[in-house]
């Protein structure tokens, strides 16, 4: 099991005297693990820490057990990019395409692209959501969307740097003061324009409560109770068993002419499973999960 420091942990923060909230993280360990599953070239790595870090902060505001998964697809260099993180704090992800793919844009990276969102209880019913790639970063699309999505004003502010990310959200909550809305929005303003003062190496570089004083030492911030992030897979030998007893009865015969044993990797994490004919025939019938 991989030791993570304390800068893979994530944080909640809530402004007292303001309907806003914040989420921050800084993922060092935790990244680097996700990035080993696959030779990612610089502009990949970079792409995939700033959706891990969105990922994660997106992902603490959930009030069920459950996982976010932030997808983008596109027609550039990069045909896919995912990751998943739960309510639990595991997290992996997975980009398709020119992994060797220089530094650029989201919008280079997928062009004529879309980002889905997607939210998913372990009881109850699934959410999604989908915009266009229509903006160069992927703060930029997050911003837009939650703001048409969830009609709250919520910014993003994410950084990478060689196996690091880092984010920071801050988002405006319903009304639950007597607060004008002119107040509200001159708040909310405020907030984001000392966020901005932050250079993307302080958001990587900063603990939280050192970056939350520097920032707004002026407000009245409460932090919550760190949640410690890890690089954690939910593949196992028998879900990749069962991928091959859902075959048909001669492709499965097929498969084992060619090789006495069949191997699955995942992709995800890069753990392989071996199987032989007698692993099939001798399990019980399968399950999907």
């Amino acid at each position: 099991m991989p030791k993570y420091p304390t800068n893979d942990d994530s944080y909640r923060f809530l402004f007292e005297n303001a309907d806003i909230r914040g989420e921050t993280v800084i993922l060092d360990n935790v990244l680097k693990d996700l990035l080993a599953t696959h030779e990612y070239g610089p502009g990949v790595q970079k792409l995939l820490g700033e959706f891990a870090a969105a990922t994660v902060v997106i992902s603490n505001n959930l009030k069920f057990d459950g996982k976010v998964v932030l997808q983008g697809r596109g027609d550039g260099p990069i045909s896919l990019i995912m990751v998943e993180c739960s309510s639990d704090g595991h997290i992996r992800g997975i980009a398709r395409g020119a992994l060797d793919a220089p530094e650029g844009s989201l919008r280079t990276h997928l062009a004529e692209g879309v980002l889905t969102l997607t939210i998913e209880p372990e009881i109850g019913q699934r959410y999604q959501g989908i915009i266009a790639i229509q903006r160069d970063e992927l703060a930029d699309v997050l911003s837009d969307y939650f703001a048409q999505s969830e009609q709250l004003a919520t910014k993003f502010w994410l950084s990478t740097r060689a196996g690091a990310s880092a984010g920071l959200m801050l988002q405006q909550l319903p009304k639950q003061s007597v607060t004008s809305e002119e107040a509200r929005l001159d708040q909310w303003q405020t907030l984001c324009a000392l966020a901005d003062t932050m250079t993307p190496d302080e958001l990587l570089d900063t603990e939280t409560d050192r970056l939350l004083f520097r920032l707004f030492n002026e407000w009245d911030v409460k932090r919550f109770k760190p949640k410690r992030i890890r690089f954690s897979c939910n593949c196992s030998r028998d879900r990749s068993l069962n991928a091959i007893r859902l075959l048909p009865d001669h492709e499965i015969t097929e498969l084992f002419e060619e090789q006495q044993t069949v191997t699955m990797n995942c992709e995800m994490c890069g753990e392989s499973y071996h199987f032989t004919r007698n692993d099939v025939d001798q399990s019980e019938e399968p399950t999907i999960h």
